[in-house]
């Protein structure tokens, strides 16, 4: 489950509950930080916390901050300069370094444009999208532009406020295409306003051609991300929800129905079969598909041997599909077991989402995370 998934479980049983509750927003970071602009954690009027905003250090004090915001019933926007290594407020001593704006908003449940009720068109849609939230207007600009939102996605306008809509319409569109968050300042009819164009992705999408029992720990580590999984099988007694409760689909699917098979050409595949005939009819269906990601379990003797059978079909799709094939696959974590090859697998399936090489981070030059741009 993601975190926005236990923010959406934990917003309708507080609002089942009526019980008042703020959403607490990274909106802007400079410098170094624990979490980055579209963090998100939702506080109750009694103090109960879901999801973070930090490594914890400034949870305490923005739980407080939260619930004044819900008494008075108005966003509030707050800055925390963890750089002032005297300033014994959060307790971070040289901690992150960084400046940390975090907008705090009561949720009013009755406003189906509040901030998670938009944030739910988001994942009720299968396509990337961009967030606009505006955190801070001038002195003689609305106030209540503060927490106003707009949600694009790349066909249009999904929901959000029509005082938004034109000015930031160019901007989120660009955003998306670059595929990459950043704070703009920005006139509006109601004056100049500075937001956060957060780029929201759903979640990814693996298919697990094999039902056995090494695919069951590679299922739960990948759900546990969030990940929306399909597995794969002929065999019916294996290919079971029961075995694979947290897979979206689990579908039975012969071998020589295999290679009549439209893959998902935005998935990350995985053969985790063992059974030769079963992944050359998955290599055969997935050889014209423009999946990211292809990964093969087996030594690389199999995967050639695989690869040269494929020598009938049109080469520069078998050198393409080269290009793709993971095989041995995951990364080199020494893993043995099923549960530490899982580990491995999902760990190369992120590192490629991500365009990461999966080296230590002490070894990474510059920051760890790919700051949000911030253009004035």
């Amino acid at each position: 489950m993601t975190e926005l998934q236990r923010l959406f479980l934990a917003y309708d049983q507080h609002r089942a509950a009526q019980r008042p509750c703020a959403l607490a927003t990274v909106v802007e970071v400079i410098g170094s930080a624990y979490r980055r602009p579209g963090a998100r954690m939702l506080v109750t009027e009694d103090g109960e916390l879901t999801g973070a905003i930090s490594g914890g250090c400034l949870e305490g004090d923005a739980r407080q901050r939260a619930r004044r915001a819900i008494f008075q019933g108005e966003p509030a926007l707050v800055t925390y300069d963890t750089r002032d290594e005297d300033d014994p407020r959060h307790g971070l001593g040289p901690g992150c370094q960084g400046v940390v704006r975090i907008l705090l908003e009561p949720l009013n449940f009755e406003d189906e444009a509040n901030p998670l009720e938009i944030l739910r068109s988001f994942a009720q849609h299968p396509a990337p999208a961009v967030l606009a939230t505006v955190f801070e207007t001038d002195t003689t600009g609305l106030k209540a532009a503060v927490g106003q939102r707009l949600l694009l996605s790349a066909t249009g306008v999904v929901r959000g406020t029509p005082l938004l809509a034109v000015p930031l319409a160019e901007a989120a569109h660009t955003t998306l295409a670059q595929g990459q968050s950043q704070v703009l300042d920005i006139e509006t009819t109601a004056g100049p306003v500075r937001a956060l164009l957060e780029v929201l992705t759903p979640p990814l999408r693996l298919v697990v051609y094999g039902a056995g029992n090494d695919a069951q720990p590679l299922v739960h580590l990948a759900a546990s991300l969030g990940w929306h999984i399909t597995v794969v099988d002929g065999r019916p007694n294996l290919a079971t929800p029961l075995r694979f409760p947290e897979a979206a689909a689990v579908r039975i699917v012969p071998v020589r129905e295999l290679e009549t098979q439209t893959p998902d050409p935005l998935a990350y595949h995985v053969l985790l079969s063992h059974n030769y005939a079963y992944d050359l009819a998955a290599l055969h269906a997935l050889l014209p598909s423009p999946a990211p990601y292809i990964g093969l379990l087996g030594p690389r003797l199999k995967a050639q041997r695989l690869l040269d059978e494929l020598d009938t079909s049109p080469a520069a799709l078998v050198e393409q599909l080269c290009e793709r094939l993971h095989s041995p696959i995951g990364l080199d974590l020494g893993s043995e077991t099923p549960e530490e090859i899982a580990l491995c697998i999902v760990a190369e399936i992120q590192a490629q989402r991500s365009g990461r090489q999966g080296r230590p981070l002490r070894e990474r030059a510059g920051t760890v995370h790919v700051p949000a741009d911030v253009v004035t």
